[in-house]
């Protein structure tokens, strides 16, 4: 490249960078616009995430208050471990629960060896993804995420939102109002990988299971919204 064509380059790329006032700046983002309106499978927030949860390879229960998810938990880990027993990080939502109630035995901590069920306690549902948020620290250990073989997750519907950019906006809050977490977790289903001859495979170096329990006042038609929502793809072998 001879040395005219060069400057000529840096020449355009200087011009470029610069010279552009307030107002056609102001009309460049302008005419970017917003992101489109999230395109939610449900009639509302709550069977939108359900459903994404389920077609997420996930399972869910709803559940209306903080005695009936300890029956949900102590139900699902004894039907898939025949034990009360799993260990839960030290969020203050979580040590407040009445496990007693359920005889759910939790541990508070970080996952160990030879542990296969964990509980965390979300920050946010992201009703167009099916995921879930946390922040990760000591009252929830990252390795209580993404370590057990069965992670089992509480979001309150008050945390539900509609799409990825309120999620970021809640984020971006907090990161202002509270102190910084060590990380933050997205979470859409149990672990999964194809890197094997293209075939996909759960629960390779994460948890195999996942299951999701709504608290709080959820429309009754939710569930079998979501259900209905999900049962196609399950038909047609998709969920396999």
């Amino acid at each position: 490249m001879s040395d005219s064509a060069r400057a000529s380059i840096f020449a355009r790329i200087r011009y470029s960078g610069s010279g552009a006032s307030a107002a056609e700046i102001a009309a460049a983002r302008e005419a970017l616009g917003r992101a489109p309106a999230a395109n939610l499978p449900g009639s509302g927030l709550c069977s939108s995430f359900l459903a994404n949860v389920l077609l997420n390879r996930g399972t869910v229960d709803v559940v209306g208050n903080r005695s009936e998810a300890v029956t949900a938990v102590g139900k699902y880990i004894y039907q898939h471990y025949r034990t009360h027993r799993l260990v839960a990080g030290n969020d203050p939502r979580l040590a407040a629960m009445p496990w007693r109630d359920a005889g759910v035995l939790p541990r508070f901590g970080e996952l160990e060896a030879g542990e296969p069920v964990a509980l965390s306690y979300a920050r946010l549902g992201v009703a167009e993804t099916g995921a879930v948020v946390t922040f990760t620290g000591k009252a929830n250990p990252a390795a209580n995420n993404l370590l057990p073989e069965n992670h089992i997750v509480v979001i309150d519907v008050a945390d539900l939102v509609p799409d990825m950019e309120m999620a970021w906006s809640r984020i971006a809050h907090a990161m202002t109002t509270e102190q910084r977490p060590r990380g933050i977790n997205f979470i859409a289903g149990p672990s999964s990988t194809g890197d094997i001859e293209g075939k996909l495979v759960y629960g390779a170096h994460g948890p195999r299971h996942w299951h999701v329990i709504l608290l709080g006042k959820v429309p009754q038609a939710a569930l079998g919204e979501a259900q209905a929502i999900a049962a196609p793809a399950a038909t047609t072998g998709e969920l396999d």
